[in-house]
């Protein structure tokens, strides 16, 4: 049996069975969509941007590849990108990190010239490897010191390191 009357139905049905609200609901997020569009190409591709200047920001450290040394080898942009993650990773001495790129298997001379070719703050490294060190094993303030100078840094670094870490 059929009703007299057809029941009757929420209003927010109403408004979405309207064809002329379809038309906008779905037209409009498509129409900026198109035309957001070219904003986005406009982009630099990802090749147009400097190769080596692909790094992760590192907390309070400026670990980038300075701009003198544009005519590399391939190797030495190969040790710069290693020294680069390692520096993001872990604090590293200026000799530390040399002697991990030749383990590596970079020459010395590639590993010298992308560890020179970094602006490092090896004071601020010499810091974060000391609160590394506190934070998994007790140091006394001269036991500090002579770790640091022992994994590379020099004693006015490793003082600077360890006064940041106490």
């Amino acid at each position: 049996m059929t009703e007299p009357f057809p029941a009757p139905q929420p209003s927010y049905l109403s408004a979405v069975g309207s064809p002329k609200k379809w038309v906008w609901l779905v037209g409009a997020p498509v129409l900026a969509l198109v035309l957001a569009a070219p904003a986005w190409n406009s982009a630099p591709a990802a090749a147009d941007v400097a190769q080596l200047d692909i790094a992760a920001p590192v907390s309070t450290l400026a670990v980038k590849f300075s701009p003198a040394k544009q005519d590399i080898t391939s190797s030495q942009r190969n040790a710069i990108r290693s020294a680069q993650q390692y520096l993001n990773y872990s604090a590293f001495s200026r000799s530390g990190l040399i002697h991990q790129l030749e383990y590596e298997g970079f020459s010395t001379a590639d590993a010298t010239f992308a560890v020179d070719s970094l602006n490092v703050d090896w004071n601020e490294q010499a810091a974060k490897s000391a609160k590394q060190y506190l934070e998994y094993t007790s140091f006394s303030r001269s036991g500090l010191i002579d770790q640091l100078v022992y994994e590379g840094f020099t004693r006015a670094q490793a003082d600077y390191g360890v006064n940041a870490a106490y």
